[in-house]
Protein backbone atom coordinates (compact mmCIF):
# COMPACT_ATOMS: atom_id res chain seq x y z
CA UNK A 1 0.00 0.00 0.00
CA UNK A 2 2.55 2.37 1.00
CA UNK A 3 4.21 1.50 -2.31
CA UNK A 4 1.62 2.34 -4.63
CA UNK A 5 0.69 5.70 -2.77
CA UNK A 6 4.33 6.97 -3.23
CA UNK A 7 3.79 6.10 -7.18
CA UNK A 8 0.86 8.92 -7.22
CA UNK A 9 3.16 11.49 -5.56
CA UNK A 10 3.30 14.17 -8.59
CA UNK A 11 6.75 15.86 -9.12
CA UNK A 12 9.07 17.86 -12.26
CA UNK A 13 11.49 15.68 -14.50
CA UNK A 14 14.86 17.21 -14.02
CA UNK A 15 14.17 18.15 -18.53
CA UNK A 16 11.16 20.08 -17.17
CA UNK A 17 13.41 21.90 -14.42
CA UNK A 18 15.50 23.03 -17.26
CA UNK A 19 13.04 24.04 -19.54
CA UNK A 20 11.65 26.19 -17.36
CA UNK A 21 15.13 27.53 -16.09
CA UNK A 22 15.34 28.57 -19.88
CA UNK A 23 12.11 30.21 -20.20
CA UNK A 24 12.72 32.17 -17.17
CA UNK A 25 16.30 33.23 -17.94
CA UNK A 26 14.41 34.62 -21.44
CA UNK A 27 12.13 36.21 -20.13
CA UNK A 28 14.35 37.52 -17.94
CA UNK A 29 16.71 38.85 -20.73
CA UNK A 30 13.95 40.32 -22.45
CA UNK A 31 12.61 42.68 -19.59
CA UNK A 32 16.24 43.92 -18.81
CA UNK A 33 16.67 44.65 -22.65
CA UNK A 34 13.26 46.41 -22.28
CA UNK A 35 14.32 48.05 -19.06
CA UNK A 36 17.73 49.41 -20.77
CA UNK A 37 15.88 50.46 -23.59
CA UNK A 38 13.55 52.48 -21.37
CA UNK A 39 16.10 54.03 -19.35
CA UNK A 40 18.29 55.03 -22.37
CA UNK A 41 15.35 56.65 -23.87
CA UNK A 42 14.32 58.36 -20.37
CA UNK A 43 17.86 59.73 -19.71
CA UNK A 44 18.21 60.73 -23.28
CA UNK A 45 14.73 62.50 -23.21
CA UNK A 46 16.19 64.62 -19.53
CA UNK A 47 19.59 65.09 -21.13
CA UNK A 48 17.52 66.97 -24.15
CA UNK A 49 15.04 68.82 -21.15
CA UNK A 50 17.93 70.24 -19.01
CA UNK A 51 19.46 71.78 -22.28
CA UNK A 52 16.57 73.88 -22.84
CA UNK A 53 14.88 74.28 -19.46
CA UNK A 54 18.75 75.90 -18.63
CA UNK A 55 18.35 77.49 -22.12
CA UNK A 56 15.42 79.38 -21.32
CA UNK A 57 16.63 80.55 -17.94
CA UNK A 58 19.59 82.23 -19.56
CA UNK A 59 17.63 83.45 -22.11
CA UNK A 60 15.54 84.79 -20.09
CA UNK A 61 18.34 86.62 -18.04
CA UNK A 62 20.20 88.34 -21.15
CA UNK A 63 16.91 89.31 -22.27
CA UNK A 64 15.86 91.48 -19.32
CA UNK A 65 19.48 93.07 -19.44
CA UNK A 66 19.63 93.40 -23.29
CA UNK A 67 15.99 95.09 -23.33
CA UNK A 68 17.37 97.68 -20.72
CA UNK A 69 20.94 98.53 -22.38
CA UNK A 70 20.52 101.98 -23.00
CA UNK A 71 18.05 103.23 -20.27
CA UNK A 72 18.50 106.64 -18.34
CA UNK A 73 16.05 107.20 -16.00
CA UNK A 74 14.46 110.89 -15.85
CA UNK A 75 12.92 112.58 -12.33
CA UNK A 76 11.43 115.56 -13.67
CA UNK A 77 10.13 118.56 -11.65
CA UNK A 78 10.42 117.53 -8.11
CA UNK A 79 10.64 119.62 -4.68
CA UNK A 80 13.64 117.75 -3.40
CA UNK A 81 16.54 119.13 -4.76
CA UNK A 82 17.18 116.34 -7.24
CA UNK A 83 18.35 117.22 -10.92
CA UNK A 84 15.99 116.33 -13.44
CA UNK A 85 18.19 114.06 -15.33
CA UNK A 86 21.71 112.15 -14.13
CA UNK A 87 24.87 114.37 -14.40
CA UNK A 88 26.98 111.51 -14.44
CA UNK A 89 30.11 111.37 -16.43
CA UNK A 90 29.62 109.65 -19.68
CA UNK A 91 33.14 107.30 -20.97
CA UNK A 92 32.84 106.61 -24.00
CA UNK A 93 35.43 103.83 -24.21
CA UNK A 94 36.72 105.25 -27.78
CA UNK A 95 40.52 103.94 -26.84
CA UNK A 96 42.25 100.70 -25.81
CA UNK A 97 42.62 102.27 -22.26
CA UNK A 98 39.46 103.29 -21.54
CA UNK A 99 37.86 100.54 -23.59
CA UNK A 100 36.60 98.57 -20.28
CA UNK A 101 35.41 101.89 -18.92
CA UNK A 102 32.96 102.41 -21.58
CA UNK A 103 29.99 103.29 -21.23
CA UNK A 104 28.40 102.43 -24.22
CA UNK A 105 24.70 100.62 -24.08
CA UNK A 106 26.14 97.04 -26.02
CA UNK A 107 29.68 96.09 -26.22
CA UNK A 108 30.27 92.87 -27.96
CA UNK A 109 34.02 91.16 -28.41
CA UNK A 110 33.94 87.74 -30.57
CA UNK A 111 35.55 85.29 -28.93
CA UNK A 112 36.45 86.48 -25.90
CA UNK A 113 37.45 84.02 -22.64
CA UNK A 114 36.75 85.18 -19.33
CA UNK A 115 36.78 88.72 -17.80
CA UNK A 116 39.70 90.85 -16.73
CA UNK A 117 39.27 94.59 -16.44
CA UNK A 118 42.84 95.23 -16.62
CA UNK A 119 42.64 93.48 -20.25
CA UNK A 120 42.26 95.53 -23.19
CA UNK A 121 43.98 93.42 -25.92
CA UNK A 122 41.83 93.60 -29.66
CA UNK A 123 43.01 90.30 -30.26
CA UNK A 124 40.40 87.76 -28.97
CA UNK A 125 41.71 85.03 -26.57
CA UNK A 126 42.59 81.53 -28.08
CA UNK A 127 43.10 78.32 -26.34
CA UNK A 128 44.07 77.04 -29.62
CA UNK A 129 43.40 77.31 -32.94
CA UNK A 130 40.41 75.28 -33.10
CA UNK A 131 39.03 76.65 -30.11
CA UNK A 132 35.78 79.07 -31.42
CA UNK A 133 34.31 80.03 -28.29
CA UNK A 134 32.95 82.61 -27.12
CA UNK A 135 32.16 85.94 -27.37
CA UNK A 136 31.61 88.90 -24.25
CA UNK A 137 28.69 90.99 -23.90
CA UNK A 138 28.39 94.18 -21.57
CA UNK A 139 25.46 95.85 -21.27
CA UNK A 140 25.18 99.38 -19.55
CA UNK A 141 21.64 100.96 -18.18
CA UNK A 142 20.92 103.54 -15.61
CA UNK A 143 18.29 103.11 -12.30
CA UNK A 144 16.99 106.06 -10.04
CA UNK A 145 16.79 105.61 -6.12
CA UNK A 146 15.85 108.80 -4.32
CA UNK A 147 16.37 107.58 -1.02
CA UNK A 148 20.40 107.73 -1.89
CA UNK A 149 21.40 110.79 -1.01
CA UNK A 150 24.84 110.58 -2.05
CA UNK A 151 23.93 109.22 -5.65
CA UNK A 152 20.67 109.06 -6.41
CA UNK A 153 21.16 108.59 -10.19
CA UNK A 154 22.99 105.03 -10.91
CA UNK A 155 24.50 103.54 -13.43
CA UNK A 156 24.74 99.36 -14.11
CA UNK A 157 27.05 97.25 -16.12
CA UNK A 158 26.23 94.20 -16.82
CA UNK A 159 28.64 91.41 -18.18
CA UNK A 160 27.87 87.75 -19.39
CA UNK A 161 31.52 85.71 -20.26
CA UNK A 162 32.49 82.24 -20.61
CA UNK A 163 35.35 80.80 -19.02
CA UNK A 164 36.96 77.21 -19.09
CA UNK A 165 37.29 75.36 -15.63
CA UNK A 166 39.95 73.37 -15.97
CA UNK A 167 40.66 70.54 -18.76
CA UNK A 168 37.18 70.15 -19.65
CA UNK A 169 35.90 70.33 -23.29
CA UNK A 170 33.21 72.60 -22.16
CA UNK A 171 33.10 76.07 -20.34
CA UNK A 172 30.61 77.85 -18.06
CA UNK A 173 28.75 81.14 -18.07
CA UNK A 174 29.79 83.72 -15.50
CA UNK A 175 28.10 87.00 -14.83
CA UNK A 176 29.46 90.05 -13.46
CA UNK A 177 27.59 93.11 -12.34
CA UNK A 178 29.22 96.32 -11.33
CA UNK A 179 28.05 99.72 -10.15
CA UNK A 180 29.32 103.37 -11.54
CA UNK A 181 29.94 105.26 -8.27
CA UNK A 182 30.05 109.12 -8.99
CA UNK A 183 28.64 111.01 -5.98
CA UNK A 184 27.10 114.24 -6.02
CA UNK A 185 29.04 117.26 -7.15
CA UNK A 186 32.00 115.11 -8.35
CA UNK A 187 32.64 115.34 -12.21
CA UNK A 188 34.15 111.53 -12.27
CA UNK A 189 33.36 107.93 -11.38
CA UNK A 190 34.75 104.85 -11.84
CA UNK A 191 33.45 101.51 -12.07
CA UNK A 192 32.58 99.14 -8.63
CA UNK A 193 31.76 95.54 -8.16
CA UNK A 194 31.00 96.53 -3.92
CA UNK A 195 27.86 97.62 -4.18
CA UNK A 196 25.16 95.92 -2.51
CA UNK A 197 23.66 94.72 -5.61
CA UNK A 198 26.97 94.03 -7.28
CA UNK A 199 28.47 90.76 -7.59
CA UNK A 200 31.95 89.26 -9.43
CA UNK A 201 32.13 86.44 -11.76
CA UNK A 202 28.75 84.59 -10.91
CA UNK A 203 28.54 80.87 -12.15
CA UNK A 204 25.15 80.72 -13.83
CA UNK A 205 25.09 77.77 -15.73
CA UNK A 206 28.20 75.13 -17.00
CA UNK A 207 28.45 72.39 -20.12
CA UNK A 208 27.87 75.24 -22.62
CA UNK A 209 30.23 74.77 -26.26
CA UNK A 210 29.56 77.80 -27.42
CA UNK A 211 28.15 81.52 -26.88
CA UNK A 212 27.53 83.56 -29.58
CA UNK A 213 25.59 87.24 -29.94
CA UNK A 214 25.11 89.08 -33.16
CA UNK A 215 24.33 92.52 -33.63
CA UNK A 216 21.89 93.70 -35.99
CA UNK A 217 21.60 97.66 -37.12
CA UNK A 218 18.57 99.21 -39.17
CA UNK A 219 16.67 97.53 -41.85
CA UNK A 220 18.13 94.06 -40.40
CA UNK A 221 21.92 94.36 -41.54
CA UNK A 222 24.58 92.62 -39.72
CA UNK A 223 26.50 94.52 -38.05
CA UNK A 224 30.01 92.73 -38.98
CA UNK A 225 32.23 93.16 -36.85
CA UNK A 226 30.02 94.04 -34.72
CA UNK A 227 30.64 97.76 -33.09
CA UNK A 228 33.12 98.78 -30.30
CA UNK A 229 33.77 102.03 -29.33
CA UNK A 230 37.64 102.20 -29.93
CA UNK A 231 37.27 101.01 -33.76
CA UNK A 232 35.84 103.06 -36.78
CA UNK A 233 32.25 101.05 -36.50
CA UNK A 234 31.68 103.48 -33.30
CA UNK A 235 28.99 105.42 -35.05
CA UNK A 236 26.81 101.72 -34.65
CA UNK A 237 27.15 101.48 -30.92
CA UNK A 238 23.90 103.64 -31.12
CA UNK A 239 22.23 101.75 -34.20
CA UNK A 240 21.59 98.23 -32.43
CA UNK A 241 18.05 97.01 -32.96
CA UNK A 242 18.41 93.74 -32.76
CA UNK A 243 21.05 90.94 -30.92
CA UNK A 244 20.73 87.17 -31.81
CA UNK A 245 21.72 85.04 -29.13
CA UNK A 246 23.24 81.33 -29.87
CA UNK A 247 23.60 79.39 -26.52
CA UNK A 248 25.69 76.03 -27.62
CA UNK A 249 25.28 73.17 -24.59
CA UNK A 250 26.75 69.59 -23.78
CA UNK A 251 24.77 67.00 -22.19
CA UNK A 252 26.90 65.93 -18.95
CA UNK A 253 26.63 62.41 -20.18
CA UNK A 254 27.35 60.30 -23.10
CA UNK A 255 24.00 60.10 -25.41
CA UNK A 256 24.64 58.60 -28.82
CA UNK A 257 25.02 55.01 -28.94
CA UNK A 258 28.07 55.02 -30.71
CA UNK A 259 31.36 57.64 -31.26
CA UNK A 260 30.99 59.97 -34.77
CA UNK A 261 33.73 59.03 -37.70
CA UNK A 262 35.82 62.16 -39.35
CA UNK A 263 33.76 61.03 -42.30
CA UNK A 264 30.51 61.82 -41.06
CA UNK A 265 30.94 63.65 -37.89
CA UNK A 266 27.95 65.62 -35.44
CA UNK A 267 28.34 69.49 -36.36
CA UNK A 268 27.44 72.06 -34.28
CA UNK A 269 26.39 75.14 -36.27
CA UNK A 270 26.64 78.58 -35.23
CA UNK A 271 24.93 81.69 -36.48
CA UNK A 272 27.55 83.39 -38.48
CA UNK A 273 31.07 81.55 -39.61
CA UNK A 274 31.07 79.27 -36.15
CA UNK A 275 30.24 75.62 -36.95
CA UNK A 276 32.60 72.80 -35.36
CA UNK A 277 32.64 69.30 -35.54
CA UNK A 278 32.60 66.85 -32.79
CA UNK A 279 33.64 63.03 -33.25
CA UNK A 280 32.26 62.13 -29.17
CA UNK A 281 28.99 60.71 -27.71
CA UNK A 282 27.28 63.44 -25.74
CA UNK A 283 24.49 65.36 -27.08
CA UNK A 284 24.95 68.96 -28.23
CA UNK A 285 21.81 71.48 -28.56
CA UNK A 286 21.47 75.12 -29.56
CA UNK A 287 19.62 77.69 -28.19
CA UNK A 288 18.62 80.51 -30.60
CA UNK A 289 16.52 83.44 -30.21
CA UNK A 290 16.66 87.55 -31.13
CA UNK A 291 16.22 90.05 -28.52
CA UNK A 292 15.07 93.87 -29.57
CA UNK A 293 16.26 96.47 -27.66
CA UNK A 294 14.65 99.29 -26.31
CA UNK A 295 16.26 102.22 -25.20
CA UNK A 296 19.21 102.66 -26.90
CA UNK A 297 19.56 106.33 -28.44
CA UNK A 298 22.06 108.85 -28.50
CA UNK A 299 25.70 108.50 -27.24
CA UNK A 300 25.36 110.85 -24.41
Amino acid sequence: MKNQKLNKIAGLTLIEILIGIVITTIIMGAMYTSYTVVNNSYSQVTDRAKISSSGRDIVGMLMKDIRMAGFKYYFGVNKLGISSSDNLQYVAGDSLDSLNDSHAPIVVLKKKLGYDRADTSAEPDKINDDDLCCDRIHIVYGDFNQNDEEQPYKRYRITYFAQREGSNDYYSIFKTKESWVQKNGVLTGSWSNTCTECFVSERIRDHIVDMEFIVTGEEGKILNPPPRPDNSTRVDLYNIKVVDVRLTFRSKNPFFRKIATSAKPRLVKGIGNRTRAFLDRFLRDSVLVSIHTRNIGGDT
